[in-house]
């Protein structure tokens, strides 16, 4: 007899899948004779005792039948026509939600490649294996001293705590407990406040270009965009809409992707048009931490007098991208909705790393590894640079920002399907670059690089630059 088992879990679960897929899709006809357990056993090289569990449990079912003296047989089920799996599938119901989804999934986004010798990736924080070793000690500490049951939504009052005092001392926030809502991740961040503010047809103010993992979960969720250019100072606030939006996604302090840092006029603008138009504004601050040239600035909310600003933190950057911890800190009209929310979502964001993460803010890790990683950050930033200035010349436009963990660089005298073929030629050469088009609703007007530089050494960096000049030369 002919079983193939799908090697997921213990033994016997695999064989009663693949003897009750066998009964269900007529592989083994009602009436038939199951082989005896001894022989089965004997074939599938597996003790009588797994068979016999798996006979167990299919009889309990109602899948299969003994009979006394005689041996186990497949049940009369009377199916008709035998259950097979749908083919295609496009036609089953699904909600409006799921179809939008389905519609915006396959957006052009800038998808991981993956066995390259130089990932330029942007998005992925510092490599530091002393900060694996840190993290695997505070991991070991929350295990043995935090309690193992599932924490309040809001999150652990520990690491709100954290957050509040980390926010007075480095952006500038004053914040209680109260207004921190610990998420998991900065996407969660998202499509809660999609799920709280918006109905379908609200409109939505998308920055420009943008980031395309909230652009996805606007649409998603049935927002009407409203896209707003940014330029060198950042969102163009005089071009915003005259009706109200229910909502303003921006990223103040380092426009993603451009690096553009909002002017105070600006800020000072756009939070009297959140006033007068009763609208809501989302501050993602993805790495204000990381500034070269100076501190820090303080964040949009810090200027906020009429609580219409949600402001969003994440340390997958700051950290690691494994770690799915970020936070929001909430108007206090927006508090209760935003819990409910989150509870509804997934209840609570990991207990047991949210202890680790509290206790390694509380004893100075945190702010310790911050300072590290803004000097490596720094020396690898330059190193690009130079690289770029060295093997790519005058064939890049390199965009001034002296923050954040990525650098914009225009290609000169290449057009977008050109540029998509550089791309192709690199990965083929096990460069792995990233192009700034899918962050706009319509293309720029020139091509540009998205180019990360933290997950690769000074050395790596050095090297990666100069592959990347040699495929210029490749592909001119």
């Amino acid at each position: 007899m002919f079983l193939e088992l799908d090697g997921c879990g213990p033994r016997y679960a695999q064989l009663i899948r693949s003897l009750r897929s066998a009964i269900l899709d007529g592989r083994m006809a009602p009436g038939s004779r199951l082989p005896p357990t001894r022989e089965l056993a004997r074939d599938l090289g597996m003790s009588r005792t797994t068979l016999l569990t798996a006979y167990e449990q299919l009889r309990a079912e109602g899948y299969i039948e003994g009979r006394v003296g005689s041996g186990s047989y497949v049940a009369r089920l009377q199916l008709t026509p035998p259950l097979r799996p749908a083919v295609g599938g496009d036609d089953a119901p699904t909600s409006r939600f799921a179809e939008r989804a389905r519609q915006f999934r396959e957006r052009k986004i800038a998808r991981r490649h993956f066995g390259l010798r130089y990932e330029l990736r942007f998005g992925d924080p510092l490599t530091n294996p002393a900060l694996n070793a840190a993290w695997g000690r505070e991991l070991a500490r929350a295990t043995a001293y935090s309690p193992l049951t599932v924490i309040g939504a809001w999150g652990l009052p520990a690491l709100r705590q954290q957050v509040c005092d980390y926010l007075a001392r480095r952006r500038g926030l004053q914040a209680s407990p109260d207004d921190i809502l610990i998420v998991s991740g900065t996407q969660q961040a998202y499509a809660l406040c999609a799920r709280v503010l918006l109905d379908e047809g609200d409109t939505v103010v998308l920055e420009e270009p943008h980031y395309f993992g909230a652009y996805h979960v606007m649409v998603t969720h049935g927002a009407r965009l409203h896209p707003v250019r940014t330029d060198d100072e950042g969102l163009v606030c005089a071009e915003l809409p005259a009706t109200a939006p229910k909502l303003i996604l921006t990223t103040p302090s380092h426009q993603f992707p451009t690096g553009a840092v909002l002017s105070l006029p600006r800020r000072l603008e756009l939070l009297r048009y959140a006033s007068l138009k009763r609208c809501w504004i989302l501050e993602d601050d993805y790495d204000g931490e990381f500034r070269y040239d100076a501190h820090p600035l303080a964040a949009l909310r810090a200027l906020d007098e009429a609580d219409r600003v949600i402001y969003a933190g994440t340390f997958s950057k700051t950290l690691f991208g494994g770690l799915r911890l970020a936070y929001l800190v909430l108007p206090a009209a927006l508090r209760e909705d935003f819990i409910t929310a989150k509870y509804l979502s997934d209840m609570s964001s990991g207990g047991i790393e949210q202890a680790a993460l509290a206790h390694f803010m509380e004893s100075g890790g945190f702010e310790r590894h911050l300072r590290h990683a803004r000097k490596e950050l720094q020396a690898r930033r330059e190193a690009l640079i130079a690289g770029l200035h060295r093997h790519a010349g005058e064939r890049v436009e390199i965009v001034h920002s002296p923050a954040g963990m990525h650098v914009v660089a225009w290609l000169n005298g290449y057009d977008h399907k050109r540029a998509e073929t550089l791309i192709a030629h690199a990965r083929e050469r096990g460069l792995g670059l990233y192009s700034m088009a899918p962050h706009y609703l319509q293309p720029p007007a020139r091509p540009g690089l998205l180019l990360g530089y933290c997950s690769l050494s000074v050395t790596e960096l050095r090297e990666a630059t100069q592959l990347l000049g040699e495929c210029m030369d490749a592909v001119p």
